[in-house]
Formats: structure tokens, C-alpha cells, sequence
């Protein structure tokens, strides 16, 4: 891998970031895209040449779990890099702004930038009663979401509120909350990060791609991105070794449980759910719910509050070895497989045989009879 020659970006340097926490930045971010080593250059080169495109955070029906995740992040250090790589012009939860000013500021950015700025929505909408439900400034989240998301150029509803209504749209679902894309729809640009809540290293490569490529990465049917949903969750987890071998937890903290075996039995929904939860982790890495021993609830799955639910109740039976069976099970299947295909074999070659001494027996002529004298 050649490293890139590129310098480290103004708003970076005067924050004292240097060249190799930069290219570090920049590493991460092609890992996390799925992007081959080739594209390291790229990306530093795009970030220390890009202008600062200007960002607006909204907040509607939620609880900041999604601005807290995306805040709290070192790796990659969100506060640091993206903040910095952005002109981040309103988010109600970081701006020193309030009240009139604060409107202001995103009125001026609509009116000003139209076509120009990303708008990033957490939390859904409620539209129940003329989206009474949430209200800022006077106005409901519905006609703000309207106004502000119809002008930008690109939309990212990160979690699974803004995604598809989340929590405050299952049933009974008194206020008519829905996500971004069903309360707005015909949005251009539309990227959905799932998640309760989304995972900031996901957001970031959103972010970084869209500076770099000047579009967003390829998308799923739910259009969300496939370098983050598109490997299944029990495919890339290191529990998979004990679910193959028959090794489960049977109860919360029994010995199976300590040893870290699988959670299938106890809910655990990775078979059949998307996300990339077990490579990029959280916590600077270090972690993620299943290696925590707490099952996958399939958080970043569509409307996984009602589809997944009871997250305790473990799912129908799973292609593979590993279900209710134990290790010496399939090795004692696995034996009895090979003997009787030894056997067929056997068998058929002394089939075979005789086929064959019958066929030469008919077909050798018989010896001329000796004539009496």
C-alpha cells in the first residue's frame, strides 16, 4: 500500500491533527466502505481538496441516542475529522444557539444553500392530527421535514426511528409516526442507516464517500448501504464456530454462557439479520452486543420492534449444522454416512463383477466336441 502525498486538510491542521492521524482517518474509512487499499490515496487526496459542503442535524421523535452514539465516537474521532471536514450549521444538540437564532440559521440555509447542504434526519415524524405530536419553533417535525429535506441534496435518516418510524410506530402507534422516507416520500438522495442506534462509524463512510465520489454508495432494496448491511450478521460472528459444533447457551449465565458459545437457543436473530455490527463494533472497537453475551435483536432489520419481537423467543430452525444437535452427533452422523457409502460401494463392485464374468462367459465360443474314432 502506498500512502498518500496529499497534505492533511486547513480545518484538520488547526486543530493539531497530524499527517498520520489523518491517513489513519483515511484507512479506516476504506475499511469500513469496503474499499480495496488502492482507495486510500483517493480519499485523502478528495478530503484535503473538498470544500466544507454545510450540514444540518435534524431532531423529531426520539432520544438522542443517535446524536449521543455519533458524539461519544473516538474511532473514527467524529469530533475531530467530520465535524471538521463539514460546516455543521444546525443541530439542536450541539449548537450554542437557541430559540429564534437558532431558526434563523436553518431558515438561511434552506433559502441560501438550496440543492447544496446534506440533511441528516434522527427520529420519526409523527403525522397523526396534522403532526401535533412534535412541534419546534411553531412548527410541526412534518413541515419542517418537508421544507428542510425537499432542498437538500442528499438525505440521511440515521436510525431506526427516522428509517421506518422505529419504537414510536409500532402498535398501537397513537401518533402517526413514521420515518423519513414514508413521511416525506419521492426524497432524492435517500440513505437509510438502521440501527437503534446507528453505528457512527457507518455514518462517517456515508459522509467521507459522498465528499469523495460526490454520490452515495450502492444501496440495498431498503436503501440502505450494502458495505454496511449487506453480510449476514451470523456469517461474521465469532460465536459461529460453537453454533456449527452444536454448542449453545442454555440459560443466562450457566457454563456455556461464560464460555462464550451460542446464543441461538436464547434468541439471538444474527441467522437472519444484516449489519456489520461484528467487524466494525463499538467502543473504539473493542465490542459489540453478541461478544458482550447479549443476544442480536436485530435492531437494524426493517420495523424490528414488531417483526423480531419477543427478542428472547429463538428462531425457527436455521439451515446448517449446529441445531439441537451436539458435536459428537454430527461426527457420529457424519461416520455413519461414510460407512454406508463404503459399503454401497462395496457392494456394488461385486455387482459389477459378475455382471462383467457372465458377459465374457456368454461371449467366449465353446471348444469343438473331440470326434470318436
Amino acid at each position: 500500500m502506498t500512502a498518500p502525498t496529499c497534505g492533511v486538510p486547513a480545518a484538520l491542521q488547526v486543530r493539531g491533527v497530524s499527517r498520520r492521524e489523518f491517513v489513519r482517518f483515511c484507512s479506516s474509512m476504506a475499511a469500513t466502505l469496503a474499499l480495496p487499499p488502492k482507495y486510500l490515496g483517493v480519499i485523502a487526496s478528495a478530503l484535503a481538496k473538498a470544500d466544507r459542503p454545510i450540514l444540518v442535524w435534524l431532531e423529531f421523535q426520539d432520544c438522542a441516542g443517535n446524536s449521543e452514539s455519533m458524539l461519544r465516537s473516538s474511532n473514527p474521532p467524529v469530533t475531530e475529522f467530520v465535524l471538521d471536514l463539514l460546516s455543521w450549521e444546525y443541530h439542536e444538540l450541539l449548537m450554542a444557539g437557541a430559540g429564534k437564532q437558532a431558526e434563523d440559521a436553518l431558515e438561511r440555509v434552506v433559502r441560501e444553500h438550496a440543492g447544496q447542504y446534506i440533511a441528516v434526519v434522527e427520529g420519526a415524524i409523527p403525522t397523526a392530527d396534522g403532526g401535533v405530536y412534535c412541534t419546534i419553533g411553531g412548527k410541526t417535525a412534518l413541515d419542517i421535514a418537508k421544507h428542510v429535506c425537499s432542498n437538500a441534496v442528499a438525505n440521511i435518516a440515521v436510525g431506526a426511528c427516522a428509517w421506518d418510524g422505529g419504537l414510536v410506530r409500532s402498535n398501537p402507534n397513537p401518533t402517526g409516526a413514521l420515518g423519513l422516507q414514508d413521511a416525506v416520500p419521492g426524497l432524492k438522495n435517500l440513505i437509510n442507516l438502521g440501527g437503534c442506534p446507528h453505528n457512527p462509524a457507518n455514518t462517517a463512510a456515508v459522509l467521507v464517500h459522498y465528499l469523495t465520489f460526490h454520490e452515495l454508495p450502492a444501496l440495498d432494496e431498503y436503501r440502505r448501504p450494502l458495505f454496511a448491511y449487506g453480510d449476514i450478521i451470523h456469517d461474521q460472528c465469532e460465536r459461529r464456530a460453537h453454533y456449527d459444533a452444536g454448542r449453545f447457551v442454555e440459560e443466562w449465565g450457566d457454563e456455556g454462557h461464560r464460555k462464550g458459545y451460542c446464543l441461538y437457543k436464547m434468541g439471538c436473530k444474527g441467522p437472519e439479520a444484516t449489519y456489520n455490527c461484528p467487524t466494525v463494533r463499538w467502543n473504539d472497537g473493542t465490542s459489540w452486543p453478541v461478544k458482550a453475551g447479549h443476544g442480536c435483536i436485530a435492531c437494524a432489520s426493517h420495523r424490528f420492534w414488531d417483526t423480531k419481537s419477543p427478542f428472547y423467543r429463538r428462531l425457527p430452525s436455521v439451515p446448517g449444522f449446529g441445531v439441537d444437535v451436539t458435536a459428537d452427533q454430527i461426527g457420529w452422523g457424519i461416520t455413519g454416512l461414510a460407512v454406508t457409502a463404503m459399503a454401497a460401494q462395496v457392494v456394488g463392485d461385486i455387482v459389477r463383477d459378475k455382471v462383467k464374468a457372465r458377459k465374457e462367459n456368454a461371449e467366449t465360443p465353446e471348444p469343438p466336441q473331440s470326434r470318436q474314432a
